[in-house]
């Protein structure tokens, strides 16, 4: 890692996870494999703070350390990229079990518990298929009903598209990087 970290991938050490090669990693990789409009691509970064965003929606009251579990879920994808779904599981090892680790030792770097509530865990998954939705219709170029059918309409979310309030445009990776830091603080 850039911080000097060395990460071992297979028995991670929470001490070896840094939030700012967390930061530089994810706002470098991109959502779609780069298919998105835009000069910029759209970064798990950026994803990661729809993600954040989108749950304190639903869950207006969410506590801060969970909101900290959503802005974290695609941690892993620092070290190891986004792989799209289907892949994953064409791979041929247990691909989930490998992220799931490393997400653990992430979660326990930041006081987190390694493994999340189920509750907390819905609803950050609930708001990660809301942003692949949001990002499939407004920067992959997927319709309406397609992106309904392959990520499920989002509940919950009628009053913001008419506000534009969750209106999707690239970040330039440096800005990325550091709105994802300055997140990071406000929720630590």
């Amino acid at each position: 890692m850039l911080s000097g970290r060395r990460l071992d991938l297979i028995n991670p050490s929470p001490l070896d996870v840094e939030i700012d090669d967390i930061a530089h990693g994810l706002a470098r990789v991109a959502r779609w494999n780069g298919q998105t409009r835009g000069d910029h691509t759209f970064s798990v970064a950026q994803h990661s703070l729809l993600v954040e965003d989108l749950c304190g929606h639903f869950r207006p009251r969410l506590e801060k350390r969970w909101r900290l579990a959503a802005l974290l879920h695609d941690a892993p994808e620092y070290v190891i990229g986004d792989l799209i779904s289907p892949f994953k599981a064409a791979v041929g090892l247990n691909y989930k079990a490998f992220e799931n680790t490393l997400l653990e030792a992430v979660h326990i770097r930041f006081a987190l518990p390694a493994r999340l509530p189920e509750k907390t865990a819905a609803l950050i998954k609930r708001a990660d298929r809301a942003a692949a939705f949001l990002e499939a219709t407004q920067l992959a170029g997927f319709g309406d009903g397609e992106a309904a059918k392959l990520f499920t309409r989002p509940r919950g979310l009628s009053g913001s598209f008419a506000t534009g309030a969750f209106s999707l445009s690239p970040l330039p990776a440096h800005e990325a990087e550091r709105r994802f830091l300055q997140r990071f603080e406000e929720l630590a």
